[in-house]
């Protein structure tokens, strides 16, 4: 994420917080060629977070391959209980689609 270079302590710039409390991120599974599982998680604001960095924290974190595509993250198998942890961890809304 990108800040202004004010001077001023980064505790101040609590709206960071706050748009990330207002995103509500999209968890859901969808069947691929094959039977394949894909969790895919949709949602967040493309002016507040890089998504291509987004993924790759998120596959780090589950162990798991995955891309960014048509503004979402694709992740491969059913990983929704994981990155939803991981996600409400850094203070985003998230909400499973069964």
């Amino acid at each position: 994420m990108k800040k202004a270079i004010t001077g001023l302590p980064d505790e101040l710039f609590a709206w960071e917080e706050i748009s990330k409390e207002q995103q509500v991120i999209k968890i859901y599974t969808d069947r691929r060629r094959y039977g394949k599982t894909v969790t895919i998680i949709e949602g967040f604001d493309p002016r507040d977070v890089d998504l291509k960095e987004m993924a790759k924290s998120l596959k780090r974190k589950v162990a798991t391959g995955g891309t960014v595509k048509d503004g979402r993250i694709e992740l491969q198998g059913d990983q929704r209980e994981r990155v939803k942890r991981f996600l409400e961890e850094m203070g985003y809304t998230v909400e499973i689609i069964e």
